[in-house]
């Protein structure tokens, strides 16, 4: 039972990871306004069947505006004949292992998690999912991640809560859903990058006939 239920979480991560990869420039970010007919941008929640188990998982992925990754957070539920919930956050890569990632609940007791693995564009660290965990992250505003880079500089990133308690507690999206949401978003970034070049472009002919 514990090969099948290592089996199953370690496929569980791997979507996860898989899904971080596939996800848009700028996906997901905070403040970004969710395309009509898409699921709710920040916390979003999916769910397949595996091994006679249902995984869930509810995550938040923040990348940066050239489409590194900033911080991802993944809530895994595993139910079933396997029975397991693990916190996942994965950070950039050059980080301190020793520290872990310490996360903190509006500016709470700080909770430290382990490094589990490290490949080249991301550090993953997880902890076991408890239900007081979950009533924390439900009641709370903000969390906030810090990973120690290798210049030993803390690298605190603040995870907005709102939103958090309804994807946690409603329906998963469906892959269709998520793949719209996607494709909206990215749309959208491009028009924004060409409408600031089109204004850059603008600017600069301006000063050009002034002169």
């Amino acid at each position: 039972m514990m090969l099948k239920a290592n089996k199953v979480l370690r496929t569980a991560m791997s979507a996860l990871a898989l899904s971080i990869g596939a996800l848009p420039v700028a996906a997901f970010a905070q403040n970004a306004a969710a395309p009509a007919g898409a699921p709710p941008l920040g916390w979003f929640k999916t769910c397949e069947k595996q091994d006679d188990s249902d995984v869930c998982a509810v995550q938040n992925v923040l990348l940066s505006q050239n489409g590194q990754l900033i911080t991802a957070v993944g809530l895994i539920t595993v139910e079933g004949k396997v029975n397991r919930k693990i916190l996942q956050v994965s950070v950039p890569s050059a980080r301190l292992i020793q520290p872990g990632v310490m996360m903190q609940i509006d500016g709470g007791k700080g909770q430290k998690l382990d490094y589990v693995l490290c490949i080249p564009d991301r550090c993953t660290a997880e902890i076991p999912l408890t239900d007081p965990m979950i009533a924390s992250l439900k009641k709370g505003n903000e969390v906030v991640f810090t990973s120690i880079n290798f210049r030993r500089a803390p690298n605190p990133i603040k995870v907005a809560l709102n939103g958090f308690t309804g994807v946690f507690d409603g329906p998963a999206i469906s892959q269709s859903q998520l793949a719209e949401s996607q494709r909206s978003l990215q749309e959208g970034m491009q028009k924004k990058a060409e409408e600031a070049r089109k204004k850059l472009e603008d600017a600069q002919n301006a000063a050009k006939a002034g002169n």
